[in-house]
């Protein structure tokens, strides 16, 4: 088993427009004791357990109080489930690890539907339910509906670890939309999967990761992802790359300020260390991370430095072509005359280059590379003004004629 370091925090808000809080979230740091708890306000290296730890996130919808009901019902009966097997003998294959997490979705499910028809006036409530178990240098995260599961390191950036259950979603899925859209339709709010849906069971979908030193899981609710988008979410992570509860404020407040519409709940674990061995110095990812362009923080900083400089050879290449004849005549002042040939393949080579070039968007070259030469633009004027003359004497004899 690895040694591995980790730090919990975690944070919900009921958002500046909603009056009640229809999310509830669960941390356990060591599963080896009934240690369900909210975080501190500084969060502390704890040392992973054999039995690891759990994070849990529940978004509640329906009529009144419904929502916040169901969403406390999933998370309890989670809390319930976990704390009443002997993790220590459980064999910690991801089969059982994946079967186990899928039990507590079932069992969730049926006990919000126990609720519906014992009490008739939370008929409607459902929630959306994600929980990830820590155990080892793994990852194992259980997923129904459309609150998500987030992955940051400083050196790789932001990724999904789940798939969202949507209507949107569906409609990517069938080719009916573009991905760059979704965040704007209409009906991103629509989920065609839940805890408590009476046309059916839960159906959960599963994922492992491998950890490494450096990586930050978060799992959250749509009031955070709905509200603020992947890019937005990875450079909260980069600016505050180092401080895990100013990171945690820093997401909520950003939600409130994009509208606080719904309500906002995350959970963050960030794994310090494995076998001792930590992410890069702060200083060395910090300098890293102040060298990569906002825009393009997904990209290597080995391919961005690649494409700023084939921009910046072929800026030169195009803009100093004087000077670097001058150069070659210098360099070889025994051809005094270049051969047509030579010129034909030194053209079409200039051609081949910006067309594999891969210009970096919004790059202000391009008006320079859009130029057209002087003295070619002279020599087609020129041949346009003969033709012209040719034309109009033509004209004028042919009508003499007649």
């Amino acid at each position: 088993m690895a040694n591995i370091t980790i730090r919990l925090t975690a944070a919900t808000d009921v958002g500046r427009v909603r009056t009640n809080n229809e999310d509830n979230f669960i941390l356990n740091k060591d599963l080896s004791q009934p240690d369900w708890f909210l975080p501190e306000k500084e969060s502390q290296p704890i040392q992973l357990s054999q039995d690891g730890c759990l994070l849990a996130v529940a978004d509640g919808m329906g009529g009144l109080n419904a929502g916040e009901v169901a969403s406390e019902i999933a998370i309890s009966t989670v809390k319930d489930l976990f704390s009443s097997v002997n993790l220590s003998k459980t064999s910690k294959s991801d089969k059982n690890i994946e079967r186990f997490m899928r039990k507590c979705v079932t069992t969730a499910d049926e006990e919000i539907k126990k609720r519906v028809k014992t009490n008739p006036e939370t008929s409607g409530m459902g929630t959306t339910l994600i929980f990830t178990w820590i155990c080892d240098n793994k990852a194992h995260v259980l997923w129904c509906g459309d609150s998500r599961g987030y992955i940051f390191n400083p050196m790789s950036g932001l990724r999904r670890i789940t798939k969202d259950h949507s209507y949107v979603q569906q409609l990517i899925d069938e080719g009916k939309l573009d991905p760059k859209l979704a965040f704007d339709h209409p009906d991103s709010n629509i989920i065609t999967r839940c805890l408590g849906d009476f046309n059916g069971k839960a159906i959960p979908d599963y994922c492992s990761i491998e950890l490494q030193p450096g990586d930050f899981i978060m799992l959250c609710s749509d009031g955070l992802c709905g509200l603020c988008r992947d890019e937005e979410i990875q450079q909260i992570f980069r600016e505050n790359f180092g401080d895990l509860e100013q990171c945690k404020n820093e997401l909520i407040s950003h939600a409130m300020d994009a509208g606080g519409y719904d309500n906002c709940t995350l959970t963050l674990c960030e794994i310090v260390s494995i076998d001792d061995k930590t992410c890069e110095k702060k200083a060395e990812v910090k300098k890293i991370l102040s060298s990569t362009l906002n825009e393009y923080v997904d990209k290597s900083i080995s391919n961005s430095a690649e494409e700023e400089n084939s921009g910046e050879d072929l800026e030169k290449h195009d803009t100093d072509a004087v000077d670097t004849n001058q150069s070659d005549n210098q360099d070889n002042s025994d051809d005094s005359i270049e051969s047509e040939s030579e010129k034909e393949e030194e053209e079409k080579e200039q051609s081949e280059l910006k067309k594999n070039l891969t210009v970096f968007p919004y790059d202000t070259n391009d008006k320079k590379k859009k130029k057209v030469s002087v003295s070619k633009g002279f020599i087609v004027l020129f041949v346009l003004l003969i033709i012209a003359v040719v034309a109009l004497l033509y004209m004028q004899f042919f009508g003499i004629k007649v």
